[in-house]
């Protein structure tokens, strides 16, 4: 059946592919590199050899690309059925590292499918714990991510982690470009170029950092063509104690699936998201992190930064995203494919996700503004807020705390925010006035 364009601002319908891979390329830049740094870093601490980290690195790719299918098309009660984008969790991170100096990378694998079984169920019964979760604690938590992102734009604008020319001029103006065309483009701008104004700030960086040589190409020489992923490169083994600790985490990534899956369905959709959907997504969060388990992997979650693509692109057509997650795939099969978009420098992209994580914040005062600006409401958002994401930014203030409480909750403020506004949602009483 002969696709429309006009179906790019639609959940369902064809786009022709043509149209469609450039919708679904950005999508890939726009989150491509925050999904494979979680297995560099953790390679680097567990000590592992290039070629395995390699094999890694192509898991990752191909285990995104599937979870994101799953969201878009559900398998039974599996997936939201919602433009969701997939890819290795940073949240897993410090846990992740902290096992595999414990017990090896065995116990983190068998933590990570035993984990991802759980929250799996707990998404398949959401019946019973969503009437916990009202607009006003979902708002707070979309404002958190909206929140804890920003510093990650901003980090990125700089050069990145570790970076040798950290806030130099080169990545002052490669990040500024790509800012300014991504605005001017959205501000101004109409149909499919206002939609795509990520991706041609993404191509007006890049075109400038190859015209400065700011661009690396040395890691493409000597690489495979193709390349199957391996299952099961190492040998599951099961430690309680890290099984609890990585459950921890999976609760916390929960709620910011919960949040991210709000956010899309409130800036981009324009409605509340249904119980089902809330319930699929996290389902899908869980179990398909048990098999990036079993491809070695730390668990995969719904990405923030493609939350913030949609709300700015207004492009929710699921076959489109269905392209992109199709591309990420090929992108495991043919590492070369996903070497070259390793190329764009940070800075680059950190320019065009200040735009994108911008929108989600935006989206987190929308939806607070739609709960009521009343004196409940002011404690179950302010207080939260304020503790999360202020104490966070001081770690130090959890050190008379157990090691296994800092692990989760130190630098974690989407957890924090969750779990005191659903507290506070339960202990403060309603307004006179509002009742």
């Amino acid at each position: 059946m002969k696709g429309s364009t006009r179906n790019l601002y639609q959940l369902d319908g064809r786009v022709p592919l043509l149209r469609a891979i450039p919708f679904g390329l950005q999508h890939i830049l726009a989150m491509f590199v925050a999904n494979i740094t979680p297995i560099i870093i953790l390679s680097n601490a567990a000590g592992l050899d290039k070629e395995t980290s390699a094999m890694l690195l192509q898991n990752c790719m191909i285990i995104a690309g599937i979870g994101t299918l799953i969201q878009l098309y559900p398998v039974w009660r599996i997936g939201a059925r919602l433009p969701i984008v997939m890819g290795i969790s940073f949240t897993f991170l410090s846990v992740a590292i902290a096992i595999v100096a414990r017990h090896g990378m065995g116990s983190l694998i068998g933590a990570v499918i035993v984990g991802g079984i759980i929250e799996g169920c707990f998404g398949l019964f959401h019946k019973y714990w969503i009437k916990f979760v009202p607009k006003v604690v979902s708002a707070t938590v979309v404002t958190a991510i909206g929140l804890t992102l920003v510093p990650i734009g901003a980090n990125d604008f700089a050069g990145g982690t570790g970076a040798a020319d950290f806030g130099s001029a080169r990545n002052w103006i490669l990040g500024s470009v790509s800012l300014i065309v991504c605005v001017i483009l959205h501000a101004k701008a109409k149909g499919t170029l206002r939609a795509l104004s990520i991706l041609a700030g993404l191509a007006a960086g890049y075109i400038l950092a190859l015209c400065i040589g700011a661009v690396d190409f040395s890691p493409v020489h000597n690489v495979k063509l193709i390349s199957m992923p391996r299952i099961l490169p190492f040998k599951p083994e099961f430690h309680i104690s890290d099984i609890l600790a990585m459950l921890s985490i999976f609760f916390v990534s929960a709620t910011e699936t919960i949040g991210d899956s709000s956010a899309l369905c409130y800036s981009a959709l324009k409605r509340e998201i249904t119980d089902k959907e809330l319930g699929g997504s996290i389902s899908c969060d869980g179990f398909i992190s048990s098999v990036a388990g079993m491809l070695g992997c730390t668990p995969i979650t719904t990405f923030s930064q493609n939350i913030g693509l949609i709300a700015i692109s207004r492009i929710v057509n699921r076959f489109t995203i269905a392209v992109g997650a199709t591309l990420m795939i090929l992108g495991g099969l043919f590492p070369v494919f996903g070497i070259v978009l390793n190329t764009i420098p940070n800075a680059v992209l950190g320019g065009c996700t200040i735009l994108m994580f911008g929108s989600i914040l935006y989206a987190g005062f929308e939806m607070i503004s739609k709960s009521g600006f009343t004196k409940r409401n002011l404690i179950i958002t302010g207080i939260p807020l304020c503790i999360g994401f202020g104490f966070t930014r001081i770690p130090a203030i959890f050190n008379i705390f157990p090691e296994v409480f800092r692990m989760v909750f130190a630098e974690n403020c989407v957890a924090i925010v969750f779990i005191l506004a659903v507290l506070l949602n339960l202990i403060v009483p309603e307004d006179e006035q509002d009742k």
